[in-house]
């Protein structure tokens, strides 16, 4: 067997890349030597597996399905396929295919919706069902699944934001949350942000850092609509400008760090526990309550379609609420004084 070449990515993990049964397999690490003995490794495996698909277990019919899917899907989605693998269904991945019946896939099902909540169940059923697709197409499966949940963004409010930016003034931490309060910008996003992407007073979203399964990647953003420009306010550029222009990523922070960092400027601020992301639900609220048209807050925000304005960010600050109401309040008030 020819031993495949590792590639270095801008991240510092090393990429080995493999044909099996003509589609691209991917491997990352951050050792090169062990990326290509994974890689060796992997290939040899589904080669064998490929000579009989009927003899794969639903364990192996799933691996063999990520890494079908390693080249084209988000590094963080395929770190999320292999929890899934090391965790969920454990009680049918032994099964062989022949052997696995709706029965047992439901009582399954039943078993990890006691433990787990209806999202992770769904997730788990539907990495089961792709696998299935591809190698057992005549199991359609029809399973009862848990009831969705409906979501309910946390978000800050405008006193609770100021007191936020007030608190990280001056920090490594101010420049990260006015890009995703202000911005709207998701913190992979922020990551990627490198100094090339400044031009002028506009700055390119093109690219972000997600956490991968070795570690940290560089991909492009999450959708098309991602690759967006956006006008830099006055005071953000201040503090871009007022930092040293290092080459590589304007913030050095980890996903993990900026997180941390976050929660504990909330906890001095003497505020509730936030999400960095309710960070960018706060700027989706805050375009709906002035009323920006969904065509332009979509572009901003780097979403193809108005989905998610409609089903998750349809919130207004609670300052705005309660100024609706006093209107709404005193309309109704004043025509009963008539």
């Amino acid at each position: 067997m020819k031993i495949p070449a590792a590639r270095a990515l801008p991240s510092g993990a090393y990429r080995v890349q493999v044909m099996v049964d003509g589609r691209r397999v991917s491997v990352t690490d951050t050792d090169p030597k062990i990326a290509v003995a994974k890689a060796m490794a992997i290939k040899a495996k589904m080669q064998d597996a490929i000579k009989s698909p009927r003899s794969l277990t639903v364990g192996e019919a799933i691996d063999r399905y990520i890494e079908s899917k390693d080249a084209v899907l988000s590094p963080s989605t395929v770190a999320g396929y292999k929890r899934i693998r090391g965790n969920a269904l454990q009680g049918i991945m032994g099964l062989k295919l022949p052997d696995l019946t709706q029965e047992k896939v439901q009582r399954e099902i039943n078993k990890m919706a006691r433990e787990r909540s209806p999202k992770t169940v769904r997730n788990a059923h539907g990495l089961l069902s792709a696998a299935l697709a591809e190698y057992k197409p005549e199991m359609v499966l029809r399973t009862t699944l848990p009831q969705k949940q409906r979501y309910e963004a946390q978000i800050p409010s405008e006193s609770e934001i100021k007191a936020i930016l007030k608190a990280a003034k001056g920090t490594e931490m101010e420049l990260p949350l006015l890009l995703a309060v202000w911005l709207g910008l998701r913190a992979s996003e922020i990551r990627g942000l490198t100094w090339d992407c400044i031009q002028g007073d506009s700055v390119h979203i093109r690219q972000a850092i997600v956490q991968g399964e070795s570690g940290a990647v560089v991909k492009g953003t999450k959708t098309y609509s991602g690759n967006r420009k956006l006008h830099i306010p006055e005071y953000i550029k201040g503090v871009l400008d007022s930092l040293p222009k290092k080459e590589g990523y304007i913030i050095s922070l980890s996903g993990q760090a900026m997180y941390k960092r976050f929660t504990r400027l909330c906890k001095q601020a003497g505020l509730p526990h936030y999400r960095f992301h309710d960070l960018r639900h706060a700027n989706a609220s805050v375009m709906l309550a002035l009323n920006i048209p969904d065509k332009y807050a979509m572009e901003r925000m780097g979403h193809a379609t108005n989905h998610m304005l409609k089903t998750v960010y349809q919130h207004t600050i609670s300052e705005k609420q309660e100024e609706v109401d006093a209107m709404v309040n005193n309309h109704f008030s004043a025509l009963l004084k008539d």
